[in-house]
């Protein structure tokens, strides 16, 4: 607040109606946790009456996908953490910004032997995550197991869907050069880009499905070099797979 009243700057939150915290026995006891402890409800109701004391304004998004826009977008292009970057991406979205999808993302969701290997990265660990349930008697650890298991499960449906479709546009993100009256508001079609480019990116790339490192994606960004990426964890002759080390 003070930072704002120094700047002469309006604030730029969320417009968040509910917030997920987790179920009981889905393998995230420390996470969910820690959204127990946390009133995100509260926190904004006091941050609004503090600026409204003080002349501050404040401005409510809407907060579908910011947080991947971000960590696609700007965490790898500007060398931030997607915590960060899902922040730029909400005073954008105050701004009356709209997002486009970079050029190269969207020619990746157009690339057909890219989205292939995509896929095939995620049935593999469907594969290595069935076994791993077989084995694993911990029902905690079993939970956590199931919990990436739909996570991939999902993810698949989303590859598929889009390589039966490759004919139809895969992005009809409405990008603004300035402000825009439609503060926040996507499309629909653009909010399932984002959704299925994320899928297609972090784990087939960085292994991870929410990884902190995001800065391997700048090449794919900046570049279009999914390609190179791709021949170096294409699965070997002998099973495995080829080391990112050179990327």
């Amino acid at each position: 607040m003070d930072l704002a009243i120094q700047k002469g700057k309006a604030i730029a939150i969320e417009n968040l109606k509910k917030l997920k915290k987790g179920t009981r026995g889905d393998g995230k006891a420390t996470l969910r946790k820690i959204l127990h402890n946390w009133n995100a409800k509260k926190f904004l109701q006091k941050l609004k009456r503090v600026a409204m004391l003080k002349g501050v304004e404040v401005i409510e998004v809407h907060p579908a996908y910011t947080s991947i826009i971000g960590m696609l977008k700007y965490a790898p292009q500007l060398n931030i953490d997607k915590d960060t970057a899902g922040a730029y991406v909400i005073g954008r979205r105050a701004l009356g910004f709209k997002e486009d999808m970079p050029e190269n993302y969207e020619r990746l969701l157009k690339d057909k032997a890219y989205l292939e290997f995509a896929l095939k990265r995620y049935e593999e660990r469907e594969k290595e995550l069935r076994e791993l349930l077989e084995e694993e008697a911990n029902q905690y650890k079993r939970n956590a197991l199931e919990s990436e298991l739909k996570v991939v499960e999902n993810a698949k449906k989303l590859l598929v869907n889009l390589i039966q479709s490759l004919q139809s546009e895969p992005s009809s993100c409405e990008g603004a050069n300035g402000r825009n009256p439609e503060r926040g508001r996507g499309s629909k079609a653009s909010s399932v880009a984002w959704q299925v480019l994320k899928v297609a990116l972090l784990f087939p790339i960085l292994g991870k499905v929410l990884p902190r490192d995001l800065s391997p994606l700048k090449p794919v960004l900046v570049e279009g070099v999914w390609d190179r990426v791709r021949s170096r964890l294409v699965p070997l002759e002998a099973g495995g797979t080829v080391p990112m080390r050179d990327f």
